[in-house]
Parts: C-alpha cells; sequence; structure tokens
C-alpha cells in the first residue's frame, strides 16, 4: 500500500489559450481524489518530455488535444511522440489515456485512427464492455453496459490485436478501450474524467459553433442527451488502488468537490 499519493504528469496538446488546459487537470484531480500537487501538466506542443522528466513520476496520464488530430497528422512532433509512447509501453510504466490519449496510444501500437464525422460522439453514450473486458482486472468492476461521456470525431478503424486488447465499444465506434496486456496501461475513448457538468461545459464553450452548425432546435437536443456517469468516473479510482494501492477518497464519496 502506497501512504502517499501517487505523482502523475498529465501529457496534452493544447495552446497556451486553450481554457481547458487547467481545466482538464482539474478534471483529473476530481475524478482521482489525488491531491493539488499530484498532478502536474505537460505541454506536448513542444515534443515528448524526457526521461529525465517522467521518470519522477509514478504514472502517467494522457488528456486532449484541443485542436490537433492524429489522422491528419496536425499534432506537431507526432512520430516523437509515438516513439515515446513506445518507450513508456517497453517501461512498464503505469499509464491511463482517454480520448486523444487512446488514438495516440492506438496508433504507436499499430492501429489507424480516421476522422468520421458522421459518426460523432459528443455527450453522454452507452458503452458495452467486450468478453476480453468483462475479464479485465480494472475494467471487469464495471457493469456489463454504462454510461459515459464522450466528446470526438476520429475513430480508432484498425485495432492494434497484436499488442493490445479492446474492452469495449459503443454503437457508433466499435473500440472505446484497450489494455496493453503485462503492463499496468489502460486507456479509453471515453472520458472518464468527466462527469456530466464539466463535459457539458467544454459543449457551451463551442456552443456558437454548434448552434451554427446543428441549428438550434438540434442543438438543445444533443444538450438534452447528457446524463450522469458515476460507474465510469470509478476507473481512474479503480486504476489507484489497483495499481499502486492507494485508496482515493473517491471510492467512499462520489460527489463534486
Amino acid at each position: 500500500m502506497m501512504a502517499s499519493a501517487p505523482r502523475f504528469l498529465l501529457l496534452q496538446a493544447r495552446n497556451p489559450d486553450d481554457p481547458v488546459r487547467e481545466s482538464e487537470r482539474r478534471d483529473f484531480l476530481w475524478a482521482t481524489g489525488l491531491p493539488d500537487e499530484a498532478i502536474e501538466a505537460y505541454d506536448l506542443l513542444q515534443g515528448p518530455p524526457p526521461r529525465s522528466l517522467w521518470q519522477r513520476y509514478d504514472g502517467l496520464f494522457v488528456g486532449g488535444s484541443g485542436e490537433y488530430n492524429v489522422s491528419d497528422g496536425s499534432c506537431p512532433h507526432l512520430d516523437a511522440t509515438l516513439d515515446f509512447l513506445n518507450d513508456l509501453i517497453a517501461a512498464g510504466k503505469p499509464m491511463f489515456a482517454s480520448c486523444f490519449g487512446f488514438q495516440l496510444l492506438a496508433v504507436a501500437l499499430g492501429g489507424r485512427v480516421e476522422r468520421d464525422i458522421s459518426r460523432t460522439e459528443v455527450g453522454t453514450f452507452r458503452i458495452y464492455l467486450t468478453p476480453q473486458g468483462q475479464a479485465d482486472e480494472l475494467f471487469g468492476r464495471l457493469p456489463p453496459a454504462f454510461d459515459a461521456q464522450l466528446g470526438h470525431k476520429e475513430h480508432v478503424t484498425q485495432f492494434p490485436s497484436e499488442r493490445a486488447v479492446p474492452l469495449a465499444y459503443s454503437d457508433l465506434s466499435p473500440y472505446q478501450a484497450l489494455r496493453i496486456p503485462g503492463v499496468p496501461i489502460w486507456a479509453t475513448q471515453f472520458h472518464p474524467e468527466l462527469n456530466r457538468e464539466s463535459n457539458l461545459g467544454r459543449l457551451m464553450r463551442y456552443r456558437e459553433v454548434y448552434v451554427r452548425t446543428l441549428g438550434p432546435e438540434a442543438f438543445e437536443r444533443l444538450v438534452a442527451n447528457f446524463r450522469e456517469s458515476p460507474e465510469a468516473n470509478m476507473l481512474l479510482p479503480w486504476f489507484l488502488d489497483l495499481v499502486f494501492g492507494w485508496r482515493s477518497p473517491r471510492l467512499t464519496s462520489n460527489s463534486r468537490s
């Protein structure tokens, strides 16, 4: 059992003026129950962190990318970041990646990511465990079907089956989570660090764009789709418990502080 809280480096690819830079760190703090000083953000736009930096941390989280994508190579230093992720895998460094991080990890392992606006998932969606997911030591704590927060247009279309195990899927996206066997590394297309309030807050930052694109009525229907996701929100506390033996206060209280 780890006496003190584990420390994490949160990898992001966000512009300096992106308001989600700090709110994403705070979302991970809320979801994990870790103290403020336990999560430090790092900007992937400057390239991957050096070994001398990431080795100071017990584990890594990989978050979002703002306006940068995997499919079109628009994220700066993409090849170097993919090599870096493979170095982490080889080192067996504990990691949990969500959304953009899931896509990065899938490509680093040999998979493919494509942009498909027709299968956009923004809001709260039903996620289903695969048989491998139900047998997984972390995801097996979830019910076979549960709600989760999503916000993406890019999808993993070719799964790296030789190096990873598919754990979950949705009606619109066949790959929603993965595990790398033999190392404490998981990743999700959905956001276990977000709840209804925080996911809806992200949508509202771009309200005018969505209203122009969808129309007012369709936008209101989109907003009505947001629900709470209590089961998915337990993944990160369970991850900390399983990998580090650190019991988060989130395991006894699900209220947002």
